[in-house]
Protein backbone atom coordinates (compact mmCIF):
# COMPACT_ATOMS: atom_id res chain seq x y z
CA UNK A 1 0.00 0.00 0.00
CA UNK A 2 1.34 3.66 -1.07
CA UNK A 3 2.28 5.71 1.51
CA UNK A 4 -0.70 8.14 0.00
CA UNK A 5 -3.22 5.38 0.46
CA UNK A 6 -2.85 5.73 4.21
CA UNK A 7 -3.87 9.13 4.80
CA UNK A 8 -7.70 10.78 5.09
CA UNK A 9 -9.27 10.72 1.56
CA UNK A 10 -12.44 12.36 2.82
CA UNK A 11 -12.96 15.30 5.55
CA UNK A 12 -14.74 12.89 7.95
CA UNK A 13 -11.37 10.67 7.94
CA UNK A 14 -9.88 13.89 8.44
CA UNK A 15 -11.60 14.65 11.43
CA UNK A 16 -10.94 11.74 13.04
CA UNK A 17 -7.24 12.01 12.54
CA UNK A 18 -5.20 12.98 15.89
CA UNK A 19 -2.28 14.21 13.60
CA UNK A 20 -4.20 16.77 11.92
CA UNK A 21 -6.61 17.61 14.41
CA UNK A 22 -9.44 20.20 13.27
CA UNK A 23 -7.97 22.78 15.78
CA UNK A 24 -3.77 22.62 14.64
CA UNK A 25 -5.32 23.22 10.61
CA UNK A 26 -7.44 26.19 12.15
CA UNK A 27 -4.65 27.97 14.77
CA UNK A 28 -1.69 27.11 12.68
CA UNK A 29 -0.03 29.20 10.03
CA UNK A 30 2.35 28.77 7.59
CA UNK A 31 4.76 31.05 9.67
CA UNK A 32 3.94 29.17 12.83
CA UNK A 33 4.42 25.87 10.90
CA UNK A 34 7.92 27.01 9.73
CA UNK A 35 8.78 28.02 13.22
CA UNK A 36 7.75 25.08 14.78
CA UNK A 37 9.53 22.93 12.44
CA UNK A 38 12.40 24.74 12.83
CA UNK A 39 12.83 24.91 16.87
CA UNK A 40 12.83 21.40 16.39
CA UNK A 41 15.64 21.23 14.02
CA UNK A 42 17.39 23.66 16.10
CA UNK A 43 16.73 21.62 19.38
CA UNK A 44 18.08 18.05 17.32
CA UNK A 45 20.88 20.23 15.81
CA UNK A 46 20.26 19.28 12.68
CA UNK A 47 21.64 21.51 10.01
CA UNK A 48 19.03 24.00 9.24
CA UNK A 49 19.88 24.28 5.59
CA UNK A 50 22.01 21.19 3.89
CA UNK A 51 24.37 22.32 1.30
CA UNK A 52 25.05 25.88 2.01
CA UNK A 53 28.10 26.24 2.74
CA UNK A 54 30.11 29.63 4.20
CA UNK A 55 26.56 31.27 5.45
CA UNK A 56 26.54 29.19 9.05
CA UNK A 57 28.18 32.34 11.26
CA UNK A 58 26.41 35.26 9.40
CA UNK A 59 23.43 34.79 6.94
CA UNK A 60 21.87 31.56 8.62
CA UNK A 61 21.76 32.81 11.96
CA UNK A 62 19.48 36.21 10.51
CA UNK A 63 17.39 33.35 8.38
CA UNK A 64 16.95 31.49 11.73
CA UNK A 65 15.85 34.71 14.18
CA UNK A 66 13.48 36.12 10.88
CA UNK A 67 11.48 32.75 10.96
CA UNK A 68 11.76 32.61 14.33
CA UNK A 69 10.28 35.73 14.41
CA UNK A 70 7.64 34.96 11.75
CA UNK A 71 8.59 37.90 9.49
CA UNK A 72 9.06 38.15 5.58
CA UNK A 73 12.73 38.51 4.73
CA UNK A 74 14.72 39.59 1.84
CA UNK A 75 18.01 38.23 0.89
CA UNK A 76 20.29 41.37 -0.23
CA UNK A 77 23.50 40.15 -2.42
CA UNK A 78 25.45 40.38 -5.61
CA UNK A 79 25.11 37.46 -8.56
CA UNK A 80 26.08 33.86 -7.40
CA UNK A 81 25.81 34.32 -3.74
CA UNK A 82 22.88 31.43 -3.42
CA UNK A 83 20.01 33.42 -2.80
CA UNK A 84 17.73 31.08 -4.76
CA UNK A 85 18.84 28.09 -3.39
CA UNK A 86 18.10 29.47 0.11
CA UNK A 87 14.93 30.42 -1.08
CA UNK A 88 14.10 26.86 -2.14
CA UNK A 89 15.68 25.29 0.89
CA UNK A 90 12.79 26.81 3.03
CA UNK A 91 10.50 24.13 2.09
CA UNK A 92 12.49 21.62 4.81
CA UNK A 93 11.22 23.85 7.10
CA UNK A 94 7.40 23.26 5.98
CA UNK A 95 5.56 19.78 7.42
CA UNK A 96 6.13 16.24 5.25
CA UNK A 97 2.65 16.63 3.74
CA UNK A 98 -0.49 19.05 4.27
CA UNK A 99 -4.26 18.41 3.70
CA UNK A 100 -6.60 20.72 1.23
CA UNK A 101 -9.62 20.53 -1.07
CA UNK A 102 -9.54 18.56 -3.80
CA UNK A 103 -9.62 20.17 -6.90
CA UNK A 104 -8.77 23.68 -5.47
CA UNK A 105 -6.92 26.37 -7.36
CA UNK A 106 -5.63 28.21 -3.92
CA UNK A 107 -5.12 24.78 -1.92
CA UNK A 108 -8.06 25.66 0.68
CA UNK A 109 -7.85 24.61 4.03
CA UNK A 110 -10.28 21.88 4.67
CA UNK A 111 -11.77 23.37 8.06
CA UNK A 112 -11.73 27.36 7.00
CA UNK A 113 -12.17 27.53 2.85
CA UNK A 114 -11.85 30.79 1.35
CA UNK A 115 -13.06 30.40 -2.14
CA UNK A 116 -16.58 30.10 -2.93
CA UNK A 117 -16.51 26.98 -5.00
CA UNK A 118 -14.92 25.18 -2.06
CA UNK A 119 -17.19 26.75 1.02
CA UNK A 120 -20.22 25.44 -1.32
CA UNK A 121 -18.85 21.72 -2.16
CA UNK A 122 -18.63 21.38 2.03
CA UNK A 123 -21.63 22.62 2.13
CA UNK A 124 -23.17 20.07 -0.07
CA UNK A 125 -20.94 17.05 0.26
CA UNK A 126 -20.03 16.98 4.39
CA UNK A 127 -17.93 14.82 5.31
CA UNK A 128 -17.32 12.89 2.12
CA UNK A 129 -15.91 15.85 0.66
CA UNK A 130 -12.66 14.73 -1.33
CA UNK A 131 -9.30 15.58 0.04
CA UNK A 132 -6.03 16.20 -1.61
CA UNK A 133 -2.97 16.28 0.32
CA UNK A 134 0.22 18.96 -0.68
CA UNK A 135 3.84 17.99 -0.81
CA UNK A 136 6.83 20.34 0.36
CA UNK A 137 8.33 21.04 -2.69
CA UNK A 138 4.25 21.60 -3.87
CA UNK A 139 3.87 24.50 -1.51
CA UNK A 140 6.93 26.48 -3.30
CA UNK A 141 5.99 29.17 -5.98
CA UNK A 142 8.54 31.37 -7.07
CA UNK A 143 8.50 34.47 -9.58
CA UNK A 144 11.13 36.15 -11.40
CA UNK A 145 10.46 39.74 -11.14
CA UNK A 146 10.37 41.53 -14.75
CA UNK A 147 9.26 44.86 -15.78
CA UNK A 148 6.33 43.44 -17.61
CA UNK A 149 4.60 41.68 -14.84
CA UNK A 150 1.07 42.42 -14.47
CA UNK A 151 -1.53 42.63 -11.39
CA UNK A 152 -3.30 39.91 -13.46
CA UNK A 153 -0.17 37.57 -13.22
CA UNK A 154 0.61 38.01 -9.72
CA UNK A 155 -3.17 38.30 -8.18
CA UNK A 156 -5.67 37.47 -11.01
CA UNK A 157 -8.33 39.14 -13.10
CA UNK A 158 -11.92 37.87 -13.63
CA UNK A 159 -12.41 35.41 -16.28
CA UNK A 160 -15.26 36.24 -18.89
CA UNK A 161 -15.12 33.04 -20.12
CA UNK A 162 -15.60 31.30 -16.78
CA UNK A 163 -18.54 33.50 -16.51
CA UNK A 164 -20.31 32.40 -19.84
CA UNK A 165 -19.63 28.85 -19.73
CA UNK A 166 -21.07 28.94 -15.80
CA UNK A 167 -23.68 31.53 -16.39
CA UNK A 168 -22.28 33.55 -13.76
CA UNK A 169 -22.04 37.36 -13.00
CA UNK A 170 -18.76 38.56 -13.28
CA UNK A 171 -19.21 40.03 -10.22
CA UNK A 172 -18.86 36.25 -8.32
CA UNK A 173 -16.30 34.80 -7.00
CA UNK A 174 -16.63 32.08 -8.97
CA UNK A 175 -15.00 33.82 -12.31
CA UNK A 176 -12.12 34.57 -10.90
CA UNK A 177 -8.83 33.21 -12.33
CA UNK A 178 -6.27 33.26 -9.81
CA UNK A 179 -3.11 34.74 -9.90
CA UNK A 180 0.06 33.47 -8.39
CA UNK A 181 0.01 34.77 -4.76
CA UNK A 182 -3.19 32.87 -4.34
CA UNK A 183 -1.85 30.43 -5.73
CA UNK A 184 0.44 29.89 -3.04
CA UNK A 185 -1.86 29.88 -0.23
CA UNK A 186 -0.90 28.04 2.49
CA UNK A 187 2.85 28.21 1.20
CA UNK A 188 6.09 30.17 0.18
CA UNK A 189 5.53 32.64 -2.71
CA UNK A 190 9.04 33.65 -3.38
CA UNK A 191 10.11 37.01 -5.79
CA UNK A 192 13.46 37.12 -7.21
CA UNK A 193 14.95 40.79 -8.25
CA UNK A 194 12.07 42.48 -6.51
CA UNK A 195 12.99 46.01 -7.56
CA UNK A 196 12.24 45.20 -10.94
CA UNK A 197 8.56 45.14 -10.46
CA UNK A 198 6.52 47.91 -11.58
CA UNK A 199 5.96 50.40 -9.03
CA UNK A 200 2.10 49.63 -9.18
CA UNK A 201 2.72 45.91 -8.79
CA UNK A 202 4.82 46.68 -5.60
CA UNK A 203 1.55 48.49 -4.23
CA UNK A 204 -0.50 46.09 -4.60
CA UNK A 205 1.89 43.76 -2.28
CA UNK A 206 0.94 46.47 0.58
CA UNK A 207 -2.31 44.89 1.25
CA UNK A 208 -1.35 41.24 1.40
CA UNK A 209 1.87 41.88 3.54
CA UNK A 210 0.12 43.88 5.70
CA UNK A 211 -3.44 43.17 6.07
CA UNK A 212 -3.33 39.63 4.50
CA UNK A 213 -5.72 40.44 1.94
CA UNK A 214 -6.23 40.95 -1.86
CA UNK A 215 -8.74 42.89 -4.31
CA UNK A 216 -8.98 41.35 -8.21
CA UNK A 217 -10.30 44.16 -10.88
CA UNK A 218 -11.97 46.65 -7.84
CA UNK A 219 -13.70 43.92 -6.43
CA UNK A 220 -13.79 43.92 -2.53
CA UNK A 221 -13.30 40.33 -2.27
CA UNK A 222 -11.47 39.36 0.55
CA UNK A 223 -8.98 36.51 0.14
CA UNK A 224 -7.07 36.01 3.46
CA UNK A 225 -4.35 34.19 2.41
CA UNK A 226 -1.76 32.39 4.26
CA UNK A 227 1.51 32.83 2.89
CA UNK A 228 5.12 33.67 3.63
CA UNK A 229 6.69 35.97 1.61
CA UNK A 230 10.15 35.86 0.90
CA UNK A 231 12.45 38.06 -2.36
CA UNK A 232 15.56 38.59 -3.04
CA UNK A 233 17.64 41.43 -4.47
CA UNK A 234 20.94 43.73 -5.54
CA UNK A 235 21.48 45.69 -3.28
CA UNK A 236 22.24 48.49 -5.44
CA UNK A 237 18.60 48.66 -6.88
CA UNK A 238 17.48 48.16 -2.70
CA UNK A 239 17.85 51.86 -1.93
CA UNK A 240 15.54 55.12 -2.35
CA UNK A 241 17.34 56.00 -5.29
CA UNK A 242 17.42 52.63 -6.94
CA UNK A 243 13.49 51.20 -8.00
CA UNK A 244 11.99 50.03 -4.53
CA UNK A 245 9.45 52.03 -3.22
CA UNK A 246 9.58 52.98 0.68
CA UNK A 247 6.47 51.69 1.95
CA UNK A 248 7.09 47.92 0.87
CA UNK A 249 10.46 48.14 2.33
CA UNK A 250 9.75 49.40 5.08
CA UNK A 251 6.48 45.99 5.00
CA UNK A 252 9.29 43.88 4.89
CA UNK A 253 10.40 42.41 8.14
CA UNK A 254 14.53 41.62 7.67
CA UNK A 255 17.32 42.81 5.31
CA UNK A 256 19.70 39.72 5.02
CA UNK A 257 22.41 40.85 3.28
CA UNK A 258 24.48 37.19 1.47
CA UNK A 259 28.34 37.34 0.74
CA UNK A 260 30.73 35.54 -1.20
CA UNK A 261 33.11 33.01 0.54
CA UNK A 262 35.48 34.42 2.89
CA UNK A 263 37.72 32.38 2.91
CA UNK A 264 39.41 29.87 0.23
CA UNK A 265 38.77 27.02 1.69
CA UNK A 266 34.94 27.60 2.03
CA UNK A 267 35.15 28.42 -2.26
CA UNK A 268 37.15 25.35 -2.92
CA UNK A 269 33.84 23.23 -0.42
CA UNK A 270 31.47 25.06 -2.41
CA UNK A 271 33.04 24.52 -5.86
CA UNK A 272 33.67 20.73 -5.07
CA UNK A 273 29.99 20.26 -4.07
CA UNK A 274 28.33 21.98 -7.58
CA UNK A 275 31.25 21.49 -10.36
CA UNK A 276 30.50 18.23 -12.71
CA UNK A 277 34.14 16.95 -11.65
CA UNK A 278 33.19 12.99 -11.07
CA UNK A 279 32.27 11.45 -14.48
CA UNK A 280 32.79 8.19 -14.46
CA UNK A 281 34.51 7.35 -17.94
CA UNK A 282 37.92 7.23 -16.18
CA UNK A 283 40.00 7.83 -13.40
CA UNK A 284 39.86 11.79 -12.34
CA UNK A 285 41.96 13.07 -9.69
CA UNK A 286 41.96 17.05 -9.33
CA UNK A 287 44.91 17.81 -7.46
CA UNK A 288 44.47 20.27 -4.51
CA UNK A 289 47.06 23.12 -5.81
CA UNK A 290 44.24 23.01 -8.86
CA UNK A 291 41.45 23.60 -6.91
CA UNK A 292 42.78 26.22 -4.90
CA UNK A 293 44.16 28.11 -8.18
CA UNK A 294 40.41 27.76 -9.97
CA UNK A 295 38.65 29.26 -6.60
CA UNK A 296 41.88 32.13 -6.83
CA UNK A 297 40.92 33.35 -9.28
CA UNK A 298 37.82 34.16 -8.36
CA UNK A 299 39.12 35.98 -5.34
CA UNK A 300 41.94 38.27 -7.58
CA UNK A 301 38.89 39.41 -9.88
CA UNK A 302 36.70 39.81 -6.75
CA UNK A 303 39.54 42.23 -5.85
CA UNK A 304 40.24 43.57 -9.43
CA UNK A 305 40.07 47.03 -10.48
CA UNK A 306 39.63 46.43 -13.29
CA UNK A 307 36.38 44.35 -12.32
CA UNK A 308 32.95 45.61 -11.75
CA UNK A 309 32.17 45.67 -7.95
CA UNK A 310 28.66 46.68 -8.55
CA UNK A 311 27.99 43.47 -10.65
CA UNK A 312 30.29 41.06 -8.80
CA UNK A 313 32.19 37.82 -9.45
CA UNK A 314 29.56 34.87 -9.29
CA UNK A 315 30.49 31.79 -7.59
CA UNK A 316 29.40 30.10 -11.07
CA UNK A 317 32.86 30.82 -12.37
CA UNK A 318 35.02 28.82 -10.50
CA UNK A 319 32.21 26.10 -10.86
CA UNK A 320 32.14 26.53 -14.87
CA UNK A 321 35.74 26.96 -14.41
CA UNK A 322 36.91 23.40 -13.00
CA UNK A 323 34.02 21.74 -15.19
CA UNK A 324 36.33 23.12 -18.41
CA UNK A 325 39.64 22.66 -16.43
CA UNK A 326 38.53 18.61 -15.91
CA UNK A 327 37.25 18.39 -19.77
CA UNK A 328 40.49 20.27 -20.98
CA UNK A 329 42.55 17.16 -18.95
CA UNK A 330 39.73 14.52 -20.48
CA UNK A 331 40.47 15.61 -23.42
CA UNK A 332 44.57 15.18 -23.58
CA UNK A 333 44.22 12.27 -21.91
CA UNK A 334 42.25 10.73 -24.61
CA UNK A 335 44.47 12.02 -26.54
CA UNK A 336 47.44 10.60 -25.77
CA UNK A 337 45.74 7.27 -24.78
CA UNK A 338 46.37 7.88 -20.94
CA UNK A 339 44.78 6.18 -18.01
CA UNK A 340 44.56 8.95 -15.33
CA UNK A 341 42.62 12.63 -16.28
CA UNK A 342 44.87 14.59 -13.94
CA UNK A 343 44.17 18.61 -14.86
CA UNK A 344 47.12 20.95 -15.03
CA UNK A 345 47.39 24.48 -14.29
CA UNK A 346 47.68 25.04 -18.12
CA UNK A 347 44.41 23.62 -18.10
CA UNK A 348 42.87 27.38 -16.40
CA UNK A 349 44.13 28.91 -19.40
CA UNK A 350 42.22 26.56 -21.81
CA UNK A 351 38.83 27.42 -19.74
CA UNK A 352 39.17 30.70 -19.86
CA UNK A 353 35.88 30.60 -22.29
CA UNK A 354 34.28 29.84 -19.42
CA UNK A 355 35.63 32.84 -17.28
CA UNK A 356 35.68 35.84 -19.85
CA UNK A 357 31.92 35.58 -19.74
CA UNK A 358 31.25 35.81 -16.26
CA UNK A 359 32.59 39.18 -15.67
CA UNK A 360 31.78 42.47 -15.75
CA UNK A 361 34.79 44.88 -16.33
CA UNK A 362 35.57 48.50 -15.82
CA UNK A 363 36.37 51.03 -18.80
CA UNK A 364 40.59 50.33 -17.89
CA UNK A 365 39.67 46.54 -18.05
CA UNK A 366 37.67 47.07 -21.60
CA UNK A 367 40.39 48.63 -22.90
CA UNK A 368 43.02 46.50 -22.19
CA UNK A 369 40.55 43.20 -23.44
CA UNK A 370 38.60 40.46 -21.83
CA UNK A 371 41.29 37.57 -22.63
CA UNK A 372 44.32 39.95 -21.31
CA UNK A 373 42.53 40.64 -18.19
CA UNK A 374 41.31 36.68 -17.55
CA UNK A 375 45.17 35.59 -18.56
CA UNK A 376 46.61 38.23 -15.86
CA UNK A 377 43.90 36.67 -13.42
CA UNK A 378 45.20 33.01 -14.15
CA UNK A 379 48.49 34.31 -13.62
CA UNK A 380 48.41 36.31 -10.69
CA UNK A 381 46.03 33.38 -8.61
CA UNK A 382 48.78 30.69 -9.97
CA UNK A 383 51.51 32.92 -8.17
CA UNK A 384 49.65 33.30 -5.57
CA UNK A 385 49.00 29.67 -4.58
CA UNK A 386 52.38 28.79 -5.50
CA UNK A 387 53.68 30.78 -2.59
CA UNK A 388 51.30 28.48 -0.35
CA UNK A 389 53.68 25.59 -1.30
CA UNK A 390 57.34 26.49 -2.40
CA UNK A 391 57.78 30.39 -0.72
CA UNK A 392 60.85 28.62 1.66
CA UNK A 393 61.96 26.27 -1.38
CA UNK A 394 65.06 27.74 -3.50
CA UNK A 395 64.64 27.34 -7.03
CA UNK A 396 67.38 28.75 -8.06
CA UNK A 397 69.09 26.10 -9.78
CA UNK A 398 65.63 25.53 -12.03
CA UNK A 399 66.45 29.25 -12.98
CA UNK A 400 69.85 28.33 -13.46
CA UNK A 401 68.69 25.65 -16.15
CA UNK A 402 66.87 27.89 -17.97
CA UNK A 403 69.22 31.12 -17.67
CA UNK A 404 71.77 29.02 -19.43
CA UNK A 405 69.58 28.69 -22.67
CA UNK A 406 66.89 25.54 -21.38
CA UNK A 407 63.53 25.57 -22.82
CA UNK A 408 60.99 22.82 -22.20
CA UNK A 409 57.29 23.42 -23.96
CA UNK A 410 54.47 21.29 -22.55
CA UNK A 411 51.76 20.24 -25.03
CA UNK A 412 48.23 18.44 -24.67
CA UNK A 413 49.53 16.09 -27.49
CA UNK A 414 52.58 15.29 -25.58
CA UNK A 415 52.07 12.36 -23.67
CA UNK A 416 52.54 12.55 -20.01
CA UNK A 417 55.95 9.88 -20.50
CA UNK A 418 57.46 11.88 -22.80
CA UNK A 419 57.12 15.02 -20.65
CA UNK A 420 58.44 13.89 -17.23
CA UNK A 421 61.56 12.38 -19.70
CA UNK A 422 61.93 16.43 -20.64
CA UNK A 423 61.64 17.49 -17.17
CA UNK A 424 64.06 15.69 -15.69
CA UNK A 425 66.54 17.45 -17.64
CA UNK A 426 65.71 20.45 -15.63
CA UNK A 427 68.01 20.84 -12.50
CA UNK A 428 66.48 20.02 -9.13
CA UNK A 429 62.85 20.11 -10.68
CA UNK A 430 61.35 17.00 -9.54
CA UNK A 431 63.20 17.24 -6.12
CA UNK A 432 61.06 20.10 -5.34
CA UNK A 433 57.78 18.28 -5.99
CA UNK A 434 57.68 17.11 -2.68
CA UNK A 435 56.44 20.27 -1.24
CA UNK A 436 53.12 19.63 -3.11
CA UNK A 437 53.13 15.75 -1.64
CA UNK A 438 54.89 14.35 -5.40
CA UNK A 439 57.41 12.50 -6.00
CA UNK A 440 59.55 11.67 -9.00
CA UNK A 441 58.62 8.08 -9.05
CA UNK A 442 55.11 8.72 -8.72
CA UNK A 443 52.28 8.32 -12.13
CA UNK A 444 53.93 10.53 -15.10
CA UNK A 445 50.51 12.48 -14.85
CA UNK A 446 50.92 13.34 -11.62
CA UNK A 447 54.39 14.60 -12.00
CA UNK A 448 54.11 16.82 -14.96
CA UNK A 449 51.06 18.57 -13.23
CA UNK A 450 52.88 19.40 -10.49
CA UNK A 451 56.10 20.63 -12.05
CA UNK A 452 54.42 22.82 -14.65
CA UNK A 453 52.55 24.26 -11.53
CA UNK A 454 56.31 25.04 -9.94
CA UNK A 455 56.97 26.45 -13.41
CA UNK A 456 53.86 28.59 -13.82
CA UNK A 457 54.68 29.96 -10.03
CA UNK A 458 58.30 30.55 -10.95
CA UNK A 459 56.70 32.60 -14.38
CA UNK A 460 54.19 34.60 -12.17
CA UNK A 461 57.05 35.91 -10.11
CA UNK A 462 58.73 36.81 -13.49
CA UNK A 463 61.55 34.27 -12.67
CA UNK A 464 61.26 32.51 -15.90
CA UNK A 465 59.07 33.66 -18.54
CA UNK A 466 56.24 31.58 -20.69
CA UNK A 467 55.07 31.73 -24.40
CA UNK A 468 52.96 29.76 -26.96
CA UNK A 469 55.97 29.04 -29.27
CA UNK A 470 58.66 28.05 -26.72
CA UNK A 471 57.14 27.40 -23.59
CA UNK A 472 58.97 27.98 -20.53
CA UNK A 473 61.96 30.06 -21.02
CA UNK A 474 64.57 32.36 -19.06
CA UNK A 475 63.41 35.42 -18.20
CA UNK A 476 64.66 38.90 -20.30
CA UNK A 477 66.47 39.66 -17.05
CA UNK A 478 67.77 37.11 -14.72
CA UNK A 479 69.86 36.38 -11.91
CA UNK A 480 72.74 36.41 -13.36
CA UNK A 481 73.29 39.93 -13.40
CA UNK A 482 72.33 40.36 -10.02
CA UNK A 483 74.27 38.05 -7.80
CA UNK A 484 77.17 37.08 -9.93
CA UNK A 485 79.14 35.17 -6.92
CA UNK A 486 76.48 32.76 -6.12
CA UNK A 487 75.67 32.48 -10.20
CA UNK A 488 79.38 31.01 -10.53
CA UNK A 489 78.55 28.78 -7.90
CA UNK A 490 75.56 27.45 -8.83
CA UNK A 491 77.49 26.76 -13.09
CA UNK A 492 79.62 24.73 -11.55
CA UNK A 493 76.68 22.66 -9.44
CA UNK A 494 74.86 22.47 -12.68
CA UNK A 495 78.30 20.77 -14.48
CA UNK A 496 78.92 18.54 -12.06
CA UNK A 497 75.15 17.59 -11.75
CA UNK A 498 75.41 16.95 -15.92
CA UNK A 499 78.43 15.08 -15.67
CA UNK A 500 76.25 12.68 -13.38
CA UNK A 501 73.98 12.07 -15.90
CA UNK A 502 75.71 11.73 -18.96
CA UNK A 503 76.16 8.08 -18.29
CA UNK A 504 73.81 6.17 -20.86
CA UNK A 505 71.33 9.12 -21.53
CA UNK A 506 71.11 12.29 -23.32
CA UNK A 507 72.96 15.54 -22.61
CA UNK A 508 73.08 19.38 -22.85
CA UNK A 509 70.43 21.95 -22.49
CA UNK A 510 66.80 21.08 -24.22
Amino acid sequence: MSPAATLPQTLGELRTSTQFSEARLKTRSVKDEMRSNLIARLATGETVFPGIIGYEDTVVPQIVNAVLSRQNFILLGLRGQAKSRILRALTALLDEKLPYVAGCEIRDNPYQPLCKRCRDMLAKCGDVTRIAWLARDDRYIEKLATPDVTIADLVGDLDPIKAARGGEDLSSELTMHYGLLPRANRGLFAINELPDLAGKIQVALFNIMQEGDVQIKGYPVRLALDVALVFSANPEDYTARGKIITPLKDRIGSEIRTHYPESLEAGIAITAQEAWAVRGAAPIEIPQYVRETVEQVAFSAREDKKVDKRSGVSQRLPISTLELVVSNAERRTLLNGDKLVLPRVSDIYAAMPGITGKLELEYEGEMRGADTVVHDLIRAAAGKIYDRYFADEDTQQIELWFNLGGTVKLEDRQSAVEAVKELREIQGLLEKLSAVGVKSSDPAPKVVAAAEFLLEGLVAHRKLSRNEDRGFTAPETHARKEHPERQQDLEVEYEDWQRSRRGGRRGGLN
